[in-house]
């Protein structure tokens, strides 16, 4: 099928990507610096308003933020220190771009606008409080990934605002940067209240069968999509990256 021709396609493309910057970046915990850097790089673009620029640079930073767990297990160097420190740089993000968009609105231009530099306050604050939620309750509970507004939707939504910061003024499918701001500061709330109840119930249930919340050994990773495991021996890494 033509749709199963397109993923192998895409698959293949995204493998080949992966073993080249394994070669130039072995240390995966590099790639996820150069994606911190990066939309650091936005938030500045973001602060002077050139939001159409900072979108697209924000999609290759994420693409740094996406491959650098394949690159950690091409190259056999995955490890929790890695998952860890790609949570927290993931966090840095979050609060660099949205800080560099409360910087935009704030400044004295024509897009001056106390309502949007609150609204993007708020946005921040429940993106923190998204990962938190999920961080603390999976101390308490199994899993608490419930809720609408993670992290990539919230990266895509910025994207996208940002995409149609371009163009005529009047055209009504551009300039939703402001409407995008509404949405997340709206669901990251919502989600955090979501999982505030979903941590209630299952911890309800949890004093019902008498079981009672073990200390946890490994702090839970917010908004992790993988479970990072040791290290893997360096024999077991690709034979081209044990000669380097």
């Amino acid at each position: 099928m033509l749709s199963e021709r397109i993923g192998s396609a895409g698959t293949k493309v995204l493998d080949t990507l992966v073993r080249y910057l394994a070669r130039i970046f072995p240390n995966p915990n590099t790639l996820t610096f150069i994606g911190l850097l990066i939309n650091i790089g936005c938030a500045f673009l973001y602060g002077w308003g050139h939001f159409f620029i900072a979108g697209l640079v924000m999609i290759v930073a994420n693409l740094f933020d996406m491959l650098d767990g394949r690159v950690a297990r091409l190259t056999g160097r995955v490890t929790r220190f890695g998952g860890f420190f790609d949570s927290v740089l993931d966090r840095y993000s979050d609060v660099i771009v949205l800080i560099g968009i409360m910087v935009f609105y704030a400044r004295n231009t024509p897009q001056h606008s106390t309502l949007y530099v609150t609204l993007a306050g708020i946005a921040l604050l429940g993106s923190v409080l998204v990962s938190y939620t999920r961080a603390r309750a999976e101390n308490l509970i199994q899993q608490c990934k419930v809720g609408f507004l993670e992290r990539p939707e919230r990266v895509v939504l910025i994207i996208i605002g940002s995409l149609t910061e371009i163009g005529p003024e009047d055209n009504p499918f551009l300039h939703k940067m402001r409407a995008v701001l509404w949405v997340l500061a709206v669901l990251s709330h919502w989600t955090v209240v979501h999982r505030m109840y979903h941590t209630y119930l299952e911890a309800q249930r949890l004093d019902m069968l008498g079981d009672t919340p073990a200390e946890p050994t490994t702090p839970a990773a917010p908004d992790q999509d993988e479970v990072w495991e040791p290290a893997l021996p360096k024999k077991q890494a690709p034979s081209w990256y044990r000669a380097t």
